[in-house]
């Protein structure tokens, strides 16, 4: 069973990627959000040309082999393209043996407890307790995360004095029930990270997410060795080269692989694999309701390391108009604070055929 097309359907914030065997046997994945168009045009040039033609259940080794045949691109736009490329092979398979993803890695369909994950900064304290605590009461989450910090900040906050604000606030308005996480983006030196990370401790916060900025994995060390919270970065890195140095070097105490950024479910268990040897769990970055939520649920339902929660965004229209419509139904629903992979084929999705009506089209195949 042979590739024999590969296609993209995109507009600039998402492309969805269709993959045809020789048999007519079909899979649907998706590259990174964001400048996805310029990721399409990657697929065609720089990952078709060596997927067309070769075995389509043999995913280990293409996204071996691309990197090597576009050595000379060593970057995230390449790792984002052969995430779509990766996603559509799996979902292929599981079409094939009739079986969801995240029981062709070894797990089960079920439920995940999820986090309520902000995403805004340019909102009050206040505010955001009360669209929190919204949520606590409709959907029965029991687990937030709330941004600290101004990204890439430098010490600089969002405004003056709102991280010292926000976090009281969050544990005050939330109540000792719920588990509170915090986000910073880059946006602290290890100096004040620390600072930061003493209020958090004192407030209850479990988790302090790329404290600061995510390429320096010395400063984050130090904040890791530092406090007594959990230290959690890793969402940007696409180098399993860099990922070996940041688990063998504990640099932090939860790996956050994004499935898309890194290049794929097939990377991504190998990066969980390498926390788990590790002794780390693995709470992957997931922060919009394109299908990277959808595949990092298949991911948590497999791994033998998996973290507390699925990280679940909780911005709708006014903040990601782009996310709206995608499929024919959504697979987002929330149940007491649960989201729930099903016994579906492959990932267990439909895209919306008017938001595909409405795409940028393009296709290369075997022989042309």
């Amino acid at each position: 069973m042979i590739i024999a097309s590969i296609e993209t359907f995109t507009n600039e914030f998402v492309c969805f990627v269709r993959v045809r065997t020789d048999d007519g046997a079909e899979g649907w994945g998706q590259v990174a959000p964001y400048f996805a168009d310029i990721t399409a045009q990657v697929v065609h040039r720089q990952v078709a040309p060596y997927a067309l033609g070769r075995d389509a259940l043999d995913i280990d080794a293409l996204v071996d082999l691309i990197p090597e045949r576009e050595h000379k691109f060593p970057g995230a736009y390449l790792r984002r393209a052969i995430g779509g490329l990766d996603t559509a092979l799996w979902d292929l398979r599981g079409k094939l043996e009739g079986k969801p993803v995240c029981a062709l890695i070894g797990g089960t369909p079920g439920t995940l407890r999820a986090y309520a994950s902000s995403m805004k900064r340019d909102i009050t304290p206040a505010d955001e307790a009360a669209r929190l605590k919204d949520l606590r009461d409709r959907c029965g989450f029991d687990a937030f995360k709330f941004r600290v910090g101004a990204e890439c900040g430098h010490d600089v906050d969002e405004w003056p004095g709102r991280t010292e604000e926000i976090v009281p606030t969050m544990r005050r308005e939330l109540g000792d029930a719920v588990a509170l996480l915090v986000d910073a983006n880059s946006g602290f030196s290890p100096g004040r990270a620390i600072e930061v990370g003493g209020i958090l401790q004192d407030n209850g916060i479990s988790h302090f997410e790329e404290p600061c900025p995510y390429w320096e994995y010395e400063q984050t060390r130090q904040v890791t060795e530092t406090l007594d919270i959990d230290v959690a970065g890793g969402e940007q890195d696409c180098s399993l080269v860099d990922w070996r140095r940041m688990i063998a070097g504990r640099v932090v105490d939860i790996v956050q692989p994004d499935v898309c950024y890194l290049g794929g479910l097939t990377r991504t268990l190998r990066v969980a694999k390498m926390a788990a040897e590790a002794g780390l769990p693995c709470t992957p970055h997931s922060a919009n309701l394109s299908m990277v939520t959808l595949f990092t649920m298949h991911l948590l339902r497999a791994i033998p390391n998996a973290g507390k929660y699925l990280e679940f965004s909780i911005e709708r229209e006014d903040y990601y108009p782009w996310q709206e419509g995608l499929f024919v139904e959504s697979p987002y629903a929330i149940e007491n604070g649960r989201a729930t992979v099903t016994a579906r084929p492959g990932w267990g999705v439909d895209v919306d055929p008017e938001w595909l009506a409405r795409s940028a089209y393009r296709i290369s195949e075997q022989g042309h």
